[in-house]
């Protein structure tokens, strides 16, 4: 599928794993890219500018997600955002409510805030199943759909800070987006491992890498859900028009490509 030539949007997290990937999708689709980092001369951001077309289709933002007025210069000029930037643990939180819900839900309101203060109306947000299937009971008579939410104070009982992040900022950029007139749509991946563009280890490929190298002393027996990061960015078109999407806000199902 080809995009129009020049298209712009806005990837936040650019140099993560997912971002990597579908940065380097979205430049092979002629899209031009605003990409943030947190910064653009850090060598572990090298990789994004040897992308085919980065030379001339890719411009790093310095940004952060706790930094708002650093968030609306890269997301000005854009037709729509791509936001992956989230905190991943690799370990133990010892101050979930800094290191993870805030920069979880503040930093995906901040990015919202930023869209509506130049005009963007258009979001895909890369959520995860974290914000869904952390349930006390879960349904066994049905699949899991849009209309089922992780529960929070099951998550806090169990210190599941990760989750409970994930819950909240989704639930909130969704009712932010209800009230300002962004159309917004969200991914939901299971654990995300694969070939890797950085150079990096990400947080989710330090758990196979942590239990080939070192094991652990217990690990729960039961079925992984994996998802290929190289198919989250290269596929996203794919991935996001299978989303069944509410006919009362958007109309249809949308092909990722033509929404933005």
């Amino acid at each position: 599928m080809a995009a129009e030539k020049g298209r712009v949007v806005c990837v936040t997290g650019a140099g993560g794993f997912v971002g990597s990937w579908l940065v380097k999708h979205l430049l092979s689709k002629n899209f031009t890219v605003h990409g943030t980092v947190r910064n653009p001369q850090d060598e572990k951001n090298a990789h994004l500018k040897s992308l085919e077309n980065a030379s001339e289709n890719l411009k790093l933002f310095k940004a952060d997600l706790l930094d708002y007025k650093s968030l609306t210069a890269a997301i000005a000029g854009c037709n729509g955002v791509f936001h992956t930037a989230s905190p991943v643990p690799s370990g133990s939180v010892p101050n979930p409510e800094v290191e993870l819900i805030e920069p979880a839900v503040k930093g995906t309101l901040n990015v919202l805030k930023a869209c509506c203060e130049v005009n963007v109306k258009k979001v895909v947000f890369v959520s995860s199943v974290a914000a869904i299937a952390v349930l006390p009971n879960k349904p066994t008579d049905r699949p899991m759909d849009e209309t089922f939410w992780s529960d929070p104070d099951f998550c806090r009982s169990n210190n599941d800070w990760y989750c409970l992040s994930k819950t909240q900022a989704e639930s909130e950029a969704f009712e932010f987006s209800k009230r300002n007139g962004i159309n917004l749509l969200s991914v939901c991946p299971t654990l995300i491992i694969g070939p890797m563009l950085q150079h990096t280890m990400n947080a989710s490929s330090l758990v196979l890498i942590k239990l080939l190298k070192e094991g652990y002393e217990e690990l729960e027996n039961r079925l992984r859900m994996i998802v290929d990061g190289k198919r989250i960015g290269a596929n996203a078109e794919e991935i996001v028009s299978c989303l069944q999407v509410s006919k009362q806000i958007y109309g249809s199902k949308w092909d990722i490509f033509s929404y933005i």
